[in-house]
């Protein structure tokens, strides 16, 4: 179902039970999977594919490229064979209002449940984001980010380009992670207005006195 002033261009692929809200526009050969919702005023580029069932909110821009809705990364290894099984992965992707995904980033549906990706939340090109993953409000993540399935990302956090989060992790409300820093699995990171960075990451004050100490120590060896 097309809302009025949609705008399809050439090329695009719209499976069955599509919805698409009123003034959205749908870049040359974008694929919509099966059941797809897409909200009104939501701009898609070119090539991007969408699995089925995802639900996009309003005003969304997906930038060119992107792919969501793909499976997780998700294995587990037979005892007996030695070999890794696929673990299904049947749950849901949902985006709300007034995001932005960038070129050629992916976002995994969840396993069992949903990944949500929460209003006004900015990503940028090259961001990967797995399975089960939590977004909130008005976060910022730069470009080659890495988010491991289950973490949970909190209101207003800024994560800086190259950044690796690992499964299980929560960033707190308002904290910010520098470029490369890395957060090991089921790490909480706390601390509203702070910059961490490093890996493992921790308070900049910290990591920059330890650094300072690496030197005197470097220097009383010469």
């Amino acid at each position: 179902m097309l809302g009025k002033n949609v705008s399809v261009e050439e090329r695009a692929v719209i499976r069955q039970n599509v919805e698409i809200g009123e003034g959205t526009r749908v870049g040359a050969g974008c694929v919509l999977g099966p059941g797809v919702k897409i909200g009104r005023d939501c701009r898609l580029y070119p090539n991007v594919t969408i699995y089925p069932m995802v639900r996009l909110g309003d005003r969304v821009v997906i930038h060119a490229g992107a792919v969501l809705g793909s499976d997780g990364f998700g294995f587990v290894r037979d005892a007996q064979t030695g070999r890794y099984e696929k673990f299904p992965q049947i749950g849901r992707l949902e985006i709300e209002d007034d995001v932005e995904i960038g070129a050629n980033s992916s976002v995994d549906r969840g396993a069992l449940d949903v990944t949500r990706i929460r209003r006004g939340t900015k990503i940028d090109n090259l961001v990967h984001v797995g399975h089960n993953v939590d977004i909130g409000e008005d976060v910022v993540i730069a470009a080659q980010t890495g988010i491991s399935g289950s973490a949970v990302i909190e209101n207003g956090v800024i994560i800086g380009g190259q950044v690796g989060i690992a499964d299980h992790v929560r960033i707190e409300a308002g904290a910010i992670l520098g470029a490369q820093s890395g957060i090991p699995s089921k790490k909480v990171i706390r601390g509203n207005g702070i910059v961490f960075w490093g890996t493992p990451a921790r308070p900049i004050k910290e990591y920059l006195r330890e650094l300072a100490v690496l030197a005197k120590l470097r220097k009383k060896e010469e």
